[in-house]
């Protein structure tokens, strides 16, 4: 028991600790929200590392070879659903320089769950990670305590980045701060989703 949930532990952390283009929108969305927005985000995003890493127990090998043939129309959907996010909170931060905040519409913690859990879920490198570590091992022994571990390690880390996020928003709260914040966040995630199409 100890020892699986140990090494979903460490995976848990092996794959959540880059921080990617779903970290720079967990945090972007704390700095111009709410912590509350930015950790359903977050869990969301462990959410999605905890189906993979079930996935990768119940599967193993076989779910492996499945998704390899379509590993690379997953990452270019990824990569345009990146762009289209991009240009999104671009548009959005650009527009809302004219409305008050009285006129935003406000972002609620369950469409950063949904969406951040559906944007996660497109990478399937995940699932390879998880079935890859969980082969080496010896098999699904413990699986459950696998899973749960890889959850675990996954949440505290995207919570980690939400609650930074949230504290550079208090920094940035005025309008020109959350427009600049949302550029940043724009740019930055158009780039990661330019590399991965250059990448695959």
């Amino acid at each position: 028991m100890s020892g699986a949930f140990l090494a979903g532990v460490v995976a848990g952390y092996g794959i959540a600790v880059p921080v990617g283009a779903i970290g720079v929108l967990i945090a972007g969305l704390s700095a111009r929200t709410s912590l509350r927005v930015g950790a359903a985000a977050g869990l969301g995003a462990a959410t999605a590392d905890g189906i993979y890493a079930l996935v990768a127990v119940a599967g193993g090998a076989a779910v492996a070879a499945v998704i390899a043939p379509v590993a690379v129309p997953l990452r270019w959907a990824g990569a345009m659903v990146l762009l289209a996010l991009a240009g999104w909170t671009a548009w959005g931060a650009i527009r809302a320089t004219g409305v008050t905040e009285r006129d935003e519409r406000p972002a609620t913690a369950f469409r950063a769950y949904a969406g951040v859990l559906g944007l996660t879920l497109l990478n399937p490198a995940t699932v390879i990670y998880f079935a890859a570590l969980v082969l080496a091992s010896g098999g699904a022994g413990g699986g459950v305590w696998f899973v749960a571990g890889a959850f675990l390690a996954s949440a505290s880390w995207q919570l980690l980045i939400a609650g930074g996020g949230s504290l550079i928003g208090r920094f940035l709260t005025g309008r020109r701060g959350r427009l600049i914040t949302a550029l940043v966040s724009s740019i930055v995630i158009a780039g990661l989703a330019l590399q991965l199409l250059v990448t695959g």
